[in-house]
């Protein structure tokens, strides 16, 4: 799958860029760029997508994206149904490598910092206490309240680096050329999955959406994402599935059907496969 590279842009005076977002929805597009991206989602929930990987975001999540890994956010469908008081909201704060120069990071002191941005180039989300520590930096960095901005990086680098609550998240590596050529192409798959997948997708179905033939559509998807529609059509379910037995107000047979299975058998084992829980085990963990 071809995402579309973005230019980001640096803040004036300085090497980085920071900005909060305040958006009716996140962000809705399969993009890419040479920069890291750390993300703190204050406000809002839904389906993300880093590399291959596919999983729920909500409220609080913390993810450092690394340079030119694909990633794509989408928030769930209540938040565009054009409520005025349902929004989403991030801090986004893009940097790249190069700012520290060509030996800076080779330092012995600074070698926890140098394999965390090589764990980068996966993705990772960041869990723990440490992540307060992270979150206020970044509302420091915001308001203009420190004075030197290339430190406080250097101390959110520092302190990540010594999280040891940390998951990556994409299994293969993106390093490679990207055809722009593909991005509304896969925008158009991922946002049709997104809207259908409680339906029955067929492959003539979403191979029409790609305009592509079925075979080709095969071919290529899995080229791509490193694994076939079904499967993606499948954690995708899955992934609902996990969200509603969270939230509790459904039985898990009504999950199973709203998640778009047909068969309650066929939706116990795939969620067992998936998480390595059965539906009722995953909800009471969670929950309690």
């Amino acid at each position: 799958m071809k995402p579309q590279l973005l230019k980001v842009p640096k803040g004036l005076q300085q090497s980085f860029s920071i900005r909060r977002d305040v958006v009716l929805y996140f962000y809705n597009q399969w993009h890419y760029h040479p920069e890291l991206e750390l993300v703190h989602i204050e406000q809002g929930s839904g389906t993300q997508f880093v590399g291959d990987n596919i999983q729920n975001f909500q409220s609080g999540d913390l993810i450092l994206i690394g340079p030119n890994l694909p990633h794509y956010w989408r928030c769930d469908e209540k938040y565009f149904q054009g409520d005025s008081n349902l929004y989403a909201q991030a801090t986004v704060l893009h940097f790249s490598e190069s700012i520290f120069g060509d030996t800076f990071l080779s330092l012995p002191e600074n070698k926890a910092i140098l394999e965390l941005l090589d764990k980068a180039r996966k993705g990772m989300k960041l869990i723990g206490q440490e992540n307060k520590n992270v979150k206020e930096i970044l509302q420091n960095l915001l308001d203009q309240k420190e004075s030197n901005p290339m430190i406080a990086l250097l101390r959110i680098l520092q302190t990540i680096s010594q999280n040891p609550d940390i998951t990556l998240l994409s299994n293969t590596d993106y390093a490679q050329e990207f055809d722009q050529h593909d991005t509304d192409r896969i925008n158009h798959i991922y946002q049709y999955s997104l809207a259908n997948f409680q339906q029955k997708i067929t492959i003539e179905e979403i191979a029409e959406v790609a305009s592509m033939s079925p075979h080709s559509f095969c071919r290529y998807f899995k080229s791509r994402s490193r694994k076939t529609y079904s499967q993606f059509l499948l954690e995708l379910r899955i992934g609902h599935a996990c969200k509603l037995l969270l939230d509790g107000k459904l039985s898990v047979a009504q999950i199973c059907f709203e998640s778009g299975f047909n068969n309650f058998a066929n939706f116990n084992k795939y969620f067992k496969t998936l998480t390595g829980k059965s539906p009722l085990r995953y909800q009471k963990e969670y929950r309690s």
